[in-house]
């Protein structure tokens, strides 16, 4: 019996593309005399490409908007500085989010967040989205010196809750660090469904959050 749902932050719960293409706009908006001289569509196509869906830190991205855009006047650590501190200003949840939660939380599942990254930006942006009180424990790789798809991370929740892996499901969008890395730790698996990975297919897959309480109750 499932007794723990766990889940990843980034395309799972945050539109983390949608967020981002917010905030490079406005970003460009506010630095525009620094890129007057490239369009806004070419410099938001590059910054998406480089970024590679957030697996690219932002120090290397904007090193290398600058040196291809010969954007003078402002150095990248500026930049950096600003997306540290204001992305979090254009989280944007996936549909569904908190009716989805409150009904795992109605049917007395414990939840749990784990996700890669930097851990003061992730914690911002749990906090802008207003998780942070729905999960007793959120995992941040930087934190914890280990990153999904390492099934350690996921044990280190199950540890906590004090629940077998296959009394915990994980709720995720990248077919390796979530979905494999899930179930390599022994745990059920649902793949919150990104066209990105369109050849990916799993036994559970979901395209609206309002969907995973359903799944669950077939476990």
């Amino acid at each position: 019996m499932i007794k723990v749902v766990l889940f990843d932050l980034d395309g799972t719960l945050l539109n983390r593309q949608a967020s981002l293409i917010q905030f490079i706009n406005d970003q460009y908006e506010r630095f525009k005399k620094y890129f007057s001289h490239i369009s806004i569509d070419k410099y938001r196509t590059r910054f998406i490409e480089l970024d590679d869906r957030g697996y690219v830190w932002k120090d290397q991205v904007y090193k290398q908007l600058i040196e291809e855009f010969d954007i003078k006047g402002v150095k990248f650590e500026d930049l950096l500085e600003d997306y540290i501190h204001n992305f979090q200003h254009f989280c944007e949840p996936f549909p569904n989010l908190f009716e989805m939660l409150h009904e795992l939380k109605q049917k007395s599942y414990r939840l749990g967040l784990i996700t890669n990254g930097k851990e003061q930006f992730q914690m911002d942006n749990v906090k802008v989205l207003g998780l942070e009180s729905l999960f007793p424990i959120i995992l941040i790789s930087e934190k914890e010196g280990l990153s999904k798809p390492n099934p350690n991370l996921f044990h280190r929740a199950l540890a906590f809750f004090e629940v077998l892996p296959e009394e915990a499901v994980y709720i995720g969008d990248h077919p390796e660090n979530d979905y494999n890395g899930a179930k390599n730790a022994g745990m059920k698996v649902i793949w919150k469904k990104d066209t990105y990975w369109e050849d990916f297919f799993a036994e559970f897959m979901i395209d609206d959050l309002l969907e995973i309480p359903t799944i669950i109750e077939q476990f």
